[in-house]
């Protein structure tokens, strides 16, 4: 039987892409392995020549089906390795999943409801034209009715209804993601000089945040669970198997679950157990948070905690129906501080309203609780968020479209993008690499970036926070003369599950 060749993209986009594996794909993997099927992982990530790199690895695979994931940001790359997949292999069978994909359809699904053919029916027709299977939502058990030979084009995991939509219990059924089909080593992430892997411990995230993708997408917004132990079987699991002494939790929101506690507990039992202590680091929803909370994380071995913020400035917090005041976001730094947890501010510009005053506002509330690192990023509307499925075309420009927050009347306007095509909206550079495909009524693109970039700058120089240096990046270019047209295993892991079946 064939191996199924799974490929991670480049994220071109960011400084270093060799810091988090990509999760989401390595559970595909897992499953598949489990099931007897024998698995092909290429790894594109940093990897500068990455077309060249497809190309060399089709002449020596004997797979025909390819799994590519794809964040919106990494589908610029994601579509130059389709097309490169069918220069070659015109037999090949293209099945695209991930983020990305999952975000449009529940856009595209909801103008079906309403009856429009607007540009996320556009975007989603695009994809099909692309790909020959689309998965859209929970991607573990749905690989397997993509890979079936007459596979319908869409797979629709993104249904709570199906049996294919992750629980509770499947889950925890579920192994754990296949980090041994990627070069663990390559990748570099240190919490307090901890070397760190990355995990997922649930998933979704129930609230209604304007700018946040997935609104509309029940995986992204229903929350699903795994048991503490469960958890905590995969952390021993990568200390075991990798050394792993730093986990870096990239749940949307850790406290969204009623048992963080008890899971701290147990991470805390654990480390005793073996007797080493661990380093932690994850998101937490600043209005939930307790000093019960913060006393577990401390024992469990947190030092930081990242908090989506977003804004200093009551106006906007009301905009995005972010459902936290200034006063409660305040009161997150504080309890943090009390328990000897560093925070890392997530804060953003360009919402609905957005003014000078709004962005003086954030700053001087960087200014005032002095968090120990933060970002301020320029938002994008993503397919799936409300910014972009209820934004209408503007009346008189034609390729911007207008989104108004109905409870203030404040407004966002913003360019069509096409995704396949641009990634240069996601963040940027911060040393001047910066665009907003946004704009308000009272800032220009130009006058958000500038802002922004003064934001930084000063807060930055006032609390004496250096800028994550750019200097560590990593890129990585495959050479086919030394390797005689074999691809490192930094890049190609293969199982050898089929073998043993």
């Amino acid at each position: 039987m064939n191996p199924i060749c799974l490929i991670t993209p480049p994220s071109v986009f960011l400084l270093d892409e060799r810091v988090f594996m990509t999760l989401g794909i390595l559970k595909v993997a897992a499953v598949l392995e489990k099931a007897g099927r024998e698995v092909e992982m290429l790894d594109l990530s940093g990897i500068q020549n990455f077309e060249d790199v497809v190309s060399i690895h089709l002449k020596n695979s004997s797979a025909k089906i390819f799994g590519v994931t794809a964040t919106t940001p990494q589908m610029p790359a994601a579509a130059k390795i389709i097309r490169r997949i069918r220069l070659h292999r015109s037999d090949a069978k293209v099945i695209l999943g991930g983020p990305h994909i999952t975000l449009v359809h529940a856009a595209y699904r909801r103008e079906a409801r309403k009856k429009i053919d607007g540009r996320a029916t556009k975007a989603f027709n695009q994809l099909g034209e692309l790909c020959d299977v689309l998965v859209a939502g929970d991607g573990e058990y749905a690989v397997f009715e993509a890979i079936k030979e007459g596979a319908p084009r869409l797979i629709d995991a993104d249904d709570p209804a199906r049996p294919l939509f992750l629980t509770n219990r499947t889950l925890n059924e579920t192994p754990f993601p296949a980090r041994h089909l990627v070069d663990v080593g390559s990748y570099h992430y240190a919490i307090d000089k901890v070397p760190a892997l990355s995990m997922i411990a649930q998933l979704g995230c129930p609230f209604s945040c304007g700018f946040c993708g997935g609104r509309e997408s029940p995986m992204l917004r229903r929350v699903r669970m795994r048991t503490s132990e469960n958890v905590v079987e995969e952390m021993l699991q990568m200390h075991r198997k990798y050394g792993a002494r730093g986990f870096m939790l990239y749940d949307d929101e850790l406290n969204v679950n009623t048992k963080m506690v008890e899971l701290m507990n147990l991470i805390d039992k654990a480390q005793k157990e073996i007797k080493t202590e661990f380093r932690l680091r994850g998101f937490i929803k600043a209005q939930l948070f307790t000093d019960e909370q913060a006393e577990a994380m401390r024992r469990a071995g947190f030092r930081w905690i990242l908090t989506g913020f977003e804004s200093g400035s009551p106006r906007i917090l009301e905009n995005i129906n972010k459902r936290a005041t200034r006063e409660e976001n305040t009161r997150c730094v504080e309890i943090a501080r009390r328990h000897g947890l560093k925070v890392k501010a997530l804060m953003s510009i360009g919402h609905p309203g957005e003014t000078k005053k709004t962005i003086a506002e954030t700053k001087q509330w960087l200014l005032d609780v002095k968090p120990d690192d933060f970002d301020v990023t320029i938002i994008t509307t993503y397919p799936g968020s409300p910014y972009y499925d209820y934004a209408v075309p503007h009346p008189s420009k034609p390729g911007v479209w207008v989104y108004t927050y109905e409870k203030t009347g404040d407004s966002l306007y913003s360019f069509e993008v096409d995704y396949t095509q641009v990634a240069d909206y996601y963040k940027g550079d911060p040393d001047g690499g910066y665009r907003s495909f946004v704009y308000t009524d009272t800032l220009s693109p130009e006058e958000l970036v500038a802002l922004r970039d003064q934001t930084e700058r000063e807060v930055r120089r006032s609390l004496n926070i250096p800028f994550n240096p750019s200097a560590s990046s990593v890129r990585y270019e495959h050479s086919m003369g030394q390797t005689g047209g074999r691809l490192p295993s930094r890049i190609l892991r293969t199982s050898s599950v089929a073998s043993k079946a």
